[in-house]
């Protein structure tokens, strides 16, 4: 599983197949409790909200699989903070038979280019 740099993610945004999975808390994920390291608070559009904790807490892939409500065969890319979380959903994802990689740089990256998109909900 190779790990996702933020060119390829941003050249990616709107690709067909391709699920953009947050495992924030719903505070990082909405910037109501974001790090203040980070240049803006909110996720990248696009993005779904699964709480790592969440992903963890279910019993097997069936209940990973119908938390993340994803296509068979979507592939996957997980992003948290700085890139630990994301690294944890992403292996527990591909155990459970996702095609799924990390985006190492994760938020506190991304939020530091002013040329990429934000969204706050």
């Amino acid at each position: 599983m190779t790990d996702v740099t933020r060119d390829e993610l941003a050249a990616r945004l709107e690709e067909t197949g391709l699920a953009l999975l947050d495992v924030r808390t719903v505070g990082e994920y909405d910037g109501s409790a974001g790090y203040p390291c980070d240049a803006r608070q909110g996720h990248i559009p696009g993005a779904r909200h699964v709480d790592l904790h969440d992903i963890l807490s279910a019993g097997d892939s069936a209940e990973i699989r119908t938390l993340l409500g994803l296509p068979e065969g979507a592939e996957v890319i997980a992003y948290c903070h700085s890139g630990g979380r994301s690294a944890i959903a992403a292996e527990v994802l591909v155990a459970a038979g996702y095609e799924a990689r990390n985006y190492v740089g994760s938020w506190h990256e991304w939020s530091a280019d002013e040329s990429l998109p934000v969204e706050v909900p």
